[in-house]
């Protein structure tokens, strides 16, 4: 306990606030990896409240007498919750191991929570320390779900991971029992922060987007994200009296511009989206590869709803052109076969990133692409009118692929290697659906082309109308008939 306590003197000493979280981080540091232990050992259940009163309230100490029995009560619960996972580490644990541990952790939140309240509360400097007992809470709700679904405990703790996007959910609808319960905790340390009337310079509001990026966090692995617009609707609210958004370490601002922008994609806000993604991605540390990455699979989809164009392929970093690549090529080629195959091969992936609708509408775009490749090949400039049975040929042909025996309807996998597109057909899914009686996409009758092409006029997507009592389509004879393509 005696370097534990050093170190914490020191760190009120110097009013050093990352060194004093630290010290409330169930993980050792790297130097010295049986700090920890030493820690639980140093003391048993009988006499660990006296041994950590004797080393708080030494005589080096200024700290005020409420605060000293804070400490004191904070670092025991500590002490219990060290424990817990000292036992679970080393195998003597019983099958309801993370839900201890949880619980003994949540024990050491509320103290830290209970130190915060009141005039004589911890000062603003400490706040680290509320960001590292909410972080690892919500680490081990996690891990508490995980176990009670499972019924079993391995032992196997990981709380290292912190990344922006580490709210990706399995798609399922397993409970989330704690997890929950963690949200209601990390949401008191939230309206901790945001309801403090202190002057400025001694404000908790400076650790409001930290808190509010975790409660951001909590809620995606919940899928509830229409609790996160409560929290923003809240920022919003007290926007006068928090400090300018700039004052902010850039570190926080980051997540929250990126989870404020992934809110309104999810809202199909796309305009708002892109403000808050663009200034996310700007503001990233260029090392941040992973981050950037995360951001950049909202920020793509988001730029084609907004400026109904596609990003040049050299803007996608290697770990993403898999993932878009293949898209980028059916819509640029307009092959509605190729979209629907490179749909379907990234299908599981899209909805966990919860892009997949997104995504999915961006086959209006690539329908766009084929009747403007359609145009450019038979359009006649002074009669700007196409019959409706033309472009739904057109539709039906391009539904198919090329396959050994001439067109017809196949599944496809695309890869790229070295720049170069390889394609390779398969006729068992078609095999598949012919035998259910399901009808081809290449079978799509006149009419239901003729509503897909309504839905582009209607979209902007093409300017024109369409005459039924004729079966054709008028085009527009002034400006563009495909906006944002020159033609």
């Amino acid at each position: 306990m005696d370097t534990i306590f050093r170190v914490f003197h020191h760190a009120q000493y110097t009013q050093d606030g990352t060194t004093l979280g630290a010290l409330l981080s169930p993980i050792p540091p790297t130097n010295d990896q049986s700090l920890l232990r030493r820690f639980y050992k140093d003391s048993n259940v009988f006499d660990v409240k006296s041994d950590i009163a004797q080393y708080i309230k030494s005589p080096q100490s200024t700290l005020p007498k409420d605060q000293k029995n804070a400490w004191i009560d904070i670092y025991v619960a500590y002490w219990k919750a060290i424990g817990e996972i000292l036992r679970a580490e080393s195998g003597n644990h019983r099958n309801d191991w993370a839900i201890k541990v949880y619980e003994t952790w949540k024990e050491v939140v509320s103290l830290v929570i209970r130190g915060y309240s009141g005039s004589s509360g911890f000062q603003s400097w400490t706040l680290p320390v509320l960001y590292a007992a909410g972080k690892y809470l919500r680490v081990f709700a996690i891990k508490a779900d995980e176990e009670q679904a499972a019924k079993v405990g391995n032992g196997a703790l990981n709380m290292e991971n912190d990344e922006i996007g580490d709210d990706m959910t399995s798609g399922g609808f397993e409970k989330n029992e704690r997890l929950e319960d963690a949200a209601r905790v990390i949401n008191r340390v939230f309206t901790l922060c945001i309801s403090d009337r202190a002057p400025m310079e001694e404000s908790r509001k400076w650790g409001l987007y930290h808190t509010t990026n975790l409660l951001f966090k909590t809620y995606f692995k919940l899928n509830s994200i229409s609790l996160s617009k409560n929290c923003l609707r809240a920022i919003q609210a007290s926007a006068t009296d928090l400090p300018p958004m700039s004052h902010f370490p850039k570190a926080h601002i980051v997540t929250f511009k990126y989870y404020v922008g992934v809110i309104y994609f999810l809202d199909e806000e796309y305009q708002r989206a892109e403000e808050n993604l663009t200034t996310a991605y700007r503001m990233c540390h260029k090392d941040a590869h992973t981050n950037k990455d995360l951001i950049l699979t909202y920020l793509f989809p988001t730029h084609l709803h907004t400026t109904l164009s596609l990003p040049h392929p050299n803007l996608l970093p290697p770990t993403l052109s898999n993932l878009f690549h293949p898209l980028m090529t059916a819509i640029h080629l307009g092959s509605l076969s190729l979209f629907t195959t490179a749909l379907a091969a990234q299908e599981s992936t899209f909805v966990k990133r919860r892009i997949y609708l997104s995504v999915e509408r961006s086959r209006e775009q690539c329908l766009r692409n084929l009747l403007r490749r359609c145009w450019i090949l038979t359009g006649n400039k002074e009669k700007p009118r196409v019959k409706v049975q033309e472009w739904a040929a057109a539709v039906r042909w391009s539904c198919k692929a090329i396959g050994e025996d001439g067109y017809c309807d196949t599944a496809q996998r695309i890869r790229f290697e070295k720049g170069e597109e390889k394609m390779e057909t398969y006729v068992e899914d078609v095999e598949r659906r012919k035998e259910k009686g399901e009808r081809m996409d290449s079978e799509m009758e006149d009419d239901e082309v003729e509503c897909l092409i309504s839905g582009l006029i209607y979209k902007g997507l093409l300017k024109g109308y369409i005459s039924r009592d004729h079966g054709i389509i008028v085009l527009n004879r002034k400006g563009e008939i495909f906006p944002g393509t020159g033609v």
